[in-house]
């Protein structure tokens, strides 16, 4: 594979993220939804991939909001320059609300004391804060139930009279979209229809109140619940929300490297790394690749995970360690500075981040999301 022209080889690995990946999967996403306003879902770092660079890439694309789970992402997209609608949805006790409020970012309710919050935040900030109210349709995550639906709403109209808030959404999260034909799916949305309906009843609707529950797996599989506006996440990284039904035309984004930091011959029966888990069965050569743990490389690949190098997969040989690991290159030539490919699109022989999380019995989220900050981000 190639470097891209902007990154540095001077470093023991990078995550390459392609743009014009994410650009695709925008617009991919938009066509399965042409309906819906989408909002690209950029927490967590934009799942590892760079906060900035791929919400702008995004609203370059046609998404038309963007969402983070916690308050400091979105003020750092503010701080930033973005400009578009962002919703934060995880807010704790003593968040700095009027910063946020006066940074125009909408805010996830579901609760009486936050509200009370929010209204107070907006009364210092000297503008209605712009508050989606969320509803707990049987995820029993966040959200209210069902029981205390009416008495939010309630709360919500008598901020909105006030004008201290805004009352711009009504949304909910589906806990098993990305399992077809799961009976959890209709009956969530049934208990949305039911919430709808008792918010219409108290005067919460009209064009400017948002309805929205599709994550990347209802977006790509479940039209009746686009409603809206479209919530993907994972999807906007081109990485498949529902594995078993195939990549949905997306395009990964990420690509790990690291470059060999060392080559060595060693004879048969030399044990590798600790706890000698790989014992060489024959005379090899060894390659030291230098991201470990630390770096978001699991552990739990020890002995199982894939990398390219040298024209072909290896598996790593031994265990995972904090700052590196090994592979068994066998009698083919390298050299130091090589460079080995964890993962990426596949479109190479390379593996992707669907079979590092299939090999290791977990997601491409945590994948993705688990590489760590001595690991630069290098866009393209």
């Amino acid at each position: 594979m190639s470097l891209p022209t902007d990154a540095s080889p001077a470093t023991p690995g990078q995550a390459r993220v392609d743009l014009a990946a994410i650009a695709h999967n925008i617009t991919l996403l938009r066509r399965h939804a042409p309906t819906a306003e989408l909002m690209a879902v950029v927490k967590a770092d934009a799942y590892g991939h760079g906060l900035v660079p791929v919400a702008r890439a995004a609203l370059a694309a046609g998404a038309s909001r963007l969402g983070t789970a916690v308050l400091r992402e979105a003020l750092d997209l503010r701080a930033a320059g973005v400009t578009a609608p962002i919703l934060t949805w995880i807010i704790t006790p003593g968040e700095p609300l009027e910063e946020a409020v006066a940074a125009d970012v909408e805010l996830s309710a579901a609760a009486a004391w936050l509200l009370d919050d929010i209204a107070a935040a907006a009364r210092r900030a000297g503008r209605p804060a712009g508050v989606h109210l969320k509803i707990d349709t049987g995820m029993s995550r966040g959200g209210a139930t069902a029981g205390e639906w009416p008495a939010l709403l309630e709360r919500a109209l008598a901020a909105q009279a006030e004008g201290a808030i805004r009352i711009a959404g009504l949304w909910s999260h589906l806990a098993c979209a990305d399992i077809p034909g799961h009976p959890a799916i209709e009956a969530q949305l049934a208990a949305f229809e039911d919430a709808l309906a008792v918010a219409e009843k108290a005067g919460v609707t009209g064009p400017g109140v948002l309805r929205h529950i599709a994550n990347s797996a209802a977006t790509v599989a479940l039209p009746q619940a686009h409603y809206d506006m479209v919530r993907p996440g994972i999807a906007v990284y081109g990485l498949s929300p529902i594995p078993e039904l195939g990549d949905f035309g997306l395009r990964p984004a990420m690509t790990l490297t690291a470059r060999l930091a060392m080559v060595k011959r060693v004879p048969r029966d030399s044990g590798v790394s600790y706890g000698h888990l790989y014992v060489t069965d024959r005379e090899t050569t060894l390659g030291l690749v230098p991201l470990g743990y630390a770096d978001g490389v699991m552990r739990a690949g020890t002995n199982r995970a894939q990398v390219w190098a040298a024209g072909r997969r290896r598996t790593v040989a031994g265990r995972i360690c904090m700052d590196q690991f090994v592979i068994d290159l066998g009698d083919d030539p390298a050299s130091v500075g090589d460079e080995v490919v964890l993962f990426g699109p596949g479109t190479e022989g390379e593996p992707t981040a669907q079979e590092w999380a299939d090999s290791l019995g977990t997601i491409t989220h945590e994948i993705v999301t688990r590489i760590g900050s001595r690991v630069p981000r290098v866009h393209h």
